[in-house]
């Protein structure tokens, strides 16, 4: 078969499911059955579980920036860039390279695969204000803050200004707000041990949420386990509190404190990627509303899953429940999707998907850490053994397990280091510089751009 005939297959997203989908693609069609396309801003995988312990230098940023081309077999071409909208009639696909160049994709199968950003509501002053925590960036980035705010306190004059410089503000009581309190609390911690004009007790950190417990999956017992942990620590923990307003200097939670800081960490949840809203389809919570098999009813060779998709979690046995957008099931639907599209190309049935939840860990940095494999708890060692080796197992490749595992042993022996890299040191780095929501066209547009791409070339 030539180029023109083979179908050609898009995956859009080079998260945990789009790179599981492209590599189980690879290895089970030959070359001449498809021309399969990914369109992904960066050409890595990004391992987001591990993102707190980016921020808190305990690993390096490239030791979790997994290598799309490190297989010498890997034959996907690689688009630069985001998809922006999709017209399903016309069966193109829009995407804004990284040189801002709008250009359209055909494709005959299409894997929707574009995964999340972070929540946000409309609070004042939030989203010019706080820091997230979703991007390689944003972590690197907070690290190069949070020790910037110590080198600055040691050397200011004035109280205030030193209050308001150490004490440091993560909202979200789920895995990443949790985790990322944790590890930074741990590396101020050491670090203040090198700065003799800083009274350690004037660093202060607060864990808040609106919920009433800290992350309620992991049951009752393992989630006060956790808060007692980081109570320990010293991180003050307020649960069924939000912020009010967020301001430069200062921000006011929702019942009335004032609380001088220069880092608002925001990660209160996530929601499905602005590009599914330009899809005109049918969704559920955001999330694109798709069948047991991860299929979009009415479009023939569309696939959805991960985190922007509500494929149905037939494990639960529940009416209308859906697979929480974990890494895990991420995974799983990747080769799954993928296996369903080779069926369709060959033919054959589609199964749906099914996978039983393994379990949840926590890793709380140090020794300290709370996990749930296949239901049984554990926390303190055993815990921390659980939660760095299945982070460790579940690592694409094994240059990256290496650099992991060389990072954590050098940082339990050598302890932190302290360094400002400088990293965008002076430009914009808030929530609303790194995840550029206002990229997407809306369904209208995307039909219109489509169509005037098709009369110009007439």
């Amino acid at each position: 078969m030539n180029t023109v005939t083979r179908p050609r297959i898009l995956v859009v997203g080079a998260g945990f499911a789009g790179v599981e989908c492209v590599r189980r693609l690879e290895r089970r069609l030959s070359p001449h059955e498809a021309d399969v396309t990914l369109v992904a801003p960066f050409s890595y995988q990004l391992y987001l579980p591990l993102l707190p312990q980016v921020a808190s230098g305990v690993l390096t940023p490239q030791s979790i920036a997994l290598s799309l081309r490190r297989s010498s077999k890997y034959r996907t071409r690689i688009i630069p860039g985001g998809a922006i909208g999709v017209d399903l009639k016309a069966k193109v696909c829009v995407v804004r390279t990284i040189t801002d160049q709008i250009v359209n994709e055909p494709y005959d199968y299409i894997v929707l695969a574009p995964g999340s950003i972070t929540r946000t509501f409309d609070i004042p002053g939030l989203t010019d204000n706080a820091f997230g925590m979703k991007t390689l960036a944003e972590a690197a980035y907070i690290r190069d803050h949070v020790i910037s705010q110590l080198d600055l306190a040691d050397a200011g004059q004035d109280p205030a200004e030193r209050a308001s410089r150490l004490q440091f503000v993560v909202v979200g009581g789920g895995y990443a707000g949790t985790e990322t309190a944790a590890c930074l609390q741990r590396l101020t911690h050491a670090a203040v041990k090198r700065y003799n004009r800083l009274d350690p007790s004037l660093i202060k950190w607060h864990l808040i949420d609106i919920a009433p417990k800290l992350m309620p999956e992991l049951g009752e017992k393992l989630g006060r386990d956790a808060q007692e942990v980081l109570t320990r620590r010293g991180i003050e923990i307020s649960l069924g509190v939000s912020i009010a307003k967020a301001g430069p200097e200062e921000v006011t939670f929702t019942d009335g404190r004032v609380v001088p800081t220069r880092t608002l960490i925001w990660t209160a949840g996530v929601v499905a990627s602005p590009l599914i809203a330009t899809l005109g389809a049918e969704t559920v919570k955001g999330r694109l509303a798709v069948t047991a098999d991860m299929c979009l009813p009415g479009h023939d060779g569309v696939f959805a899953l991960g985190d922007s998709a509500a494929v149905p979690d037939l494990a639960k046995g529940q009416e209308g429940a859906v697979c929480p957008p974990t890494a895990q099931h991420a995974m799983r639907q990747g080769r799954h999707a993928a296996e369903n599209l080779i069926a369709t190309l060959r033919n054959q049935p589609m199964r749906p998907y099914v996978h039983k939840d393994l379990g949840l860990v926590v890793d709380l940095g140090g020794t300290d850490a709370v996990s749930k494999p296949l239901g049984v708890e554990l926390k303190g060692l055993p815990a921390q053994a659980v939660a760095r080796g299945y982070h460790w197992s579940a690592l694409r490749t094994g240059v990256a397990k290496a650099r992991v595992a060389a990072n954590w042993t050098l940082n339990a022996v050598a302890g932190d280091d302290f360094v400002r890299t400088g990293f965008q040191a002076r430009k914009p780095a808030k929530l609303k510089d790194f995840e550029y929501t206002d990229a997407y066209l809306t369904p209208e547009q995307v039909r219109e751009h489509v169509r005037g791409a098709d009369r110009a070339e007439l």
